[in-house]
């Protein structure tokens, strides 16, 4: 029998897990316990490289484990766990910091933009995060990892981190390769439908959130831009607002972008936006009750979360002990 392929995925818990994250990365990582050994992390230490109200990271993280059971990743088939409970990954990260080059680091697209956005606090760890990011992956000797189009680039460089250090010691790491997944993978904001929806938007309607109550996506629906036609049909290029709800229904739904076509033939966008919105709000209700039922459990989520780090850090600490052998640490 073949051995089960790795998968590895981190969410930052810096903000609520949104419709975005939702149907772009967990609906999808759901089947995946069936094929593959599945990895998932609520990336915290991630997280510190912005400032954050501790009582919130500690909130949020918890409440992105019990949204990720909500939302169908069962603890018994997938290793959920806390990243900053499993030591391994700092301690790898500080090896990686020594192969990764300042160029290839200064190079990171995320990097210049988390800079833009964060004058006055472009700390160490906003620079070296792809190398802990790179720890993060290599030490499962991950196979796949589920990336958005724009993640890819940290990917490529944790390849380029494992070959280097591959030529040096020999086979140490294995080359993990970006897993995109299909359809959904790129819910855009409602308010500025060019850009993907983000956690940051809140404020302005952009963004639905899994634990928002039922009239907060409402309105944030029927906000949602559009354009100055009246027609809905899928056109990315010239219909961005119309395409992203479009898409939106699809998943909520199940229909085809040619049956909503036609279910909104000759209507206008006023009726396509409610039921879009209702049809979101029934798709994220058993989540958002199963989510508030299992934060209530407090002893079942630290039973989640313990056995989560134990087990991860089980697999981590073979690779650390293959790669401290290997720079020449005392055994």
């Amino acid at each position: 029998m073949d051995e089960r392929k790795i998968i590895l995925s981190g969410i930052k818990p810096s903000g609520d897990l949104t419709l975005g994250s939702y149907i772009g990365a967990i609906k999808n990582w759901v089947e995946l316990a069936d094929q593959y050994d599945c990895f998932y992390m609520m990336a915290d230490l991630h997280a510190i490289t912005v400032r954050q109200v501790p009582a919130d990271l500690r909130r949020r993280t918890l409440a992105q484990i019990a949204q990720y059971i909500a939302c169908g990743l069962d603890p018994e088939k997938n290793t959920i766990f806390i990243q900053s409970q499993v030591p391994e990954h700092t301690q790898l990260g500080w090896v990686l910091d020594c192969y990764t080059m300042f160029g290839e680091l200064s190079r990171m697209t995320q990097f210049k933009d988390k800079s833009a956005k964060n004058a006055d606090n472009i700390n160490a760890g906003l620079f070296t995060y792809p190398s802990l990011m790179a720890a993060d992956i290599l030490i499962y000797q991950a196979d796949l990892v589920p990336v958005g189009e724009d993640q890819k680039q940290h990917v490529e460089l944790t390849r380029d981190i494992a070959h280097r250090f591959n030529t040096i010691y020999g086979d140490v790491f294995k080359l993990p390769e970006p897993f995109i997944p299909k359809v959904g993978a790129r819910i855009m904001s409602l308010q500025t439908p060019e850009n993907k929806m983000s956690k940051s938007e809140t404020d302005n309607g952009g963004c639905v959130c899994l634990m928002d109550k039922p009239e907060a996506i409402m309105k944030a629906f029927k906000r949602a831009v559009t354009d100055s036609e009246t027609s809905v049909h899928f056109d990315r290029e010239n219909k961005p607002g119309v395409s992203n709800l479009m898409q939106i229904y699809s998943v909520a739904t199940g229909s085809t972008f040619e049956q909503i076509q036609q279910e909104f033939a000759g209507k206008g966008y006023g009726d396509f936006k409610v039921k879009v919105g209702e049809a979101v709000v029934e798709m994220l209700r058993p989540i958002r009750e199963e989510a508030e039922r299992i934060l209530a459990d407090k002893a079942y989520l630290e039973k989640v979360y313990r056995e989560g780090a134990e087990k991860a850090s089980y697999a981590a600490r073979k690779t650390l002990r293959k790669v401290y052998k290997k720079v020449g640490f005392v055994q």
